[in-house]
């Protein structure tokens, strides 16, 4: 029987039916893979975190000039600049940001100022997400938007000059004043929906080694949605290398137990058909198993009795001492002594 490929078959199966389970094992934050071109995308090395203490909580010195802060892009004709942080809020603390809860304002991940108010354009997201082959990283639920009204109060009015015609007849004031009902309920009800500002990232490979991430700011859209663009080499994807729950030394240990089963199985089957053997000779080779097992036996029997010889043992006799029991059975036969002697005597009288 050629059992040593069909377990080789075995345990590839088993490796692949894992590797098939790892991989539909849900992603990291700040992770993503492109379903296009299969690479994968780790953003988790954009984010900036608070900057480091020493043992005495003062900030320590590094290179980077920028590190310990958010990343900035510049407004320009907008007029304001902007503050954003990858996968994460920013690192500069928000006192007070315009239409967000104190609780919310832990979580703001892109933000500008302009006329002493904080505006927060986006909360944290950790999920980049791919349109066609573009990787985007969107950011929502940021300070509310200005109404509608508002933006057309800026816009400049030109007054219709053009000539209308003049009715008479009642009824027609009477529609009027109906139509003027309707406006005023309409104007009276405020509006339900309140959209919030937003932010889009998208995120382009820069593929120069010594190039470092930068984020630019492209267009903003009734100051509710605003673009950026990020640059990065940590933005040019790579190969997924997922870490392996068995090392080398356990994926050789599952494949010699499947071996061994196979084994196992295949003789026994083999055994008690085709030979029609019973018992313990169903096992394969089952000579030669027993063999090795009456030879350990031996050996054990050999070296267990080669050991007893240096315990510790009694040679000869030795003496007991009885005590007093001793004294007392030796007084009893002198009595008993004494009377057979004195029944001699006076049988021979």
């Amino acid at each position: 029987m050629q059992l040593i490929p069909l377990s080789a078959l075995l345990a590839f199966l088993s490796l692949t039916s894992s590797a098939a389970a790892a991989s539909d094992k849900p992603l990291k934050p700040c992770t993503a893979i492109s379903p296009t071109t299969a690479r994968f995308f780790d953003l988790n090395p954009m984010h900036r975190g608070p900057p480091a203490k020493d043992d005495n909580g003062k900030k320590k010195k590094s290179k980077d000039e920028d590190e310990g802060s958010s990343w900035h892009a510049k407004g320009y004709d907008y007029g304001a600049n902007f503050t954003v942080n990858f996968c994460g809020p920013v690192v500069e603390e928000l006192d007070k940001v315009v239409d967000l809860d104190k609780d919310l304002r832990k979580n703001v991940s892109a933000y500008y100022e302009q006329d002493g108010k904080t505006y927060a354009i986006g909360l944290e997201n950790h999920e980049p997400v791919f349109r066609g082959r573009k990787l985007i990283l969107n950011y929502t639920g940021g300070s509310l938007c200005p109404s509608s009204s508002s933006r057309r109060d800026l816009l400049p009015t030109t007054l219709d000059l053009s000539p209308r015609e003049i009715v008479d007849g009642d009824g027609d004031d009477d529609d009027d004043d109906k139509n003027k009902d309707k406006d005023d309920k309409n104007k009276k009800k405020p509006s339900s929906s309140k959209r919030r500002k937003s932010s889009i990232i998208s995120l382009l490979c820069d593929s120069d080694p010594l190039a470092k991430t930068s984020v630019s700011f492209v267009a903003a859209v009734d100051d509710c949605v605003y673009f950026f663009e990020g640059r990065s080499p940590h933005a040019c994807g790579g190969v997924h290398v997922e870490k392996q729950a068995l090392g080398p030394g356990g994926v050789f240990g599952v494949i010699v137990l499947i071996a061994v089963l196979v084994y196992l199985v295949g003789g026994c089957v083999y055994q008690r058909t085709v030979m029609h053997q019973r018992g313990w000779r169903q096992l394969p080779n089952y000579q030669m198993w027993a063999g090795i097992a009456r030879f350990a036996t031996d050996m054990f029997i050999i070296l267990t009795s080669s050991c007893a010889r240096f315990l510790p043992s009694r040679r000869g006799y030795s003496r007991v001492s009885l005590g007093q029991d001793s004294r007392g059975r030796s007084r009893r036969n002198d009595d008993e002594d004494r009377l057979i002697d004195n029944l001699d005597e006076e049988w021979d009288d």
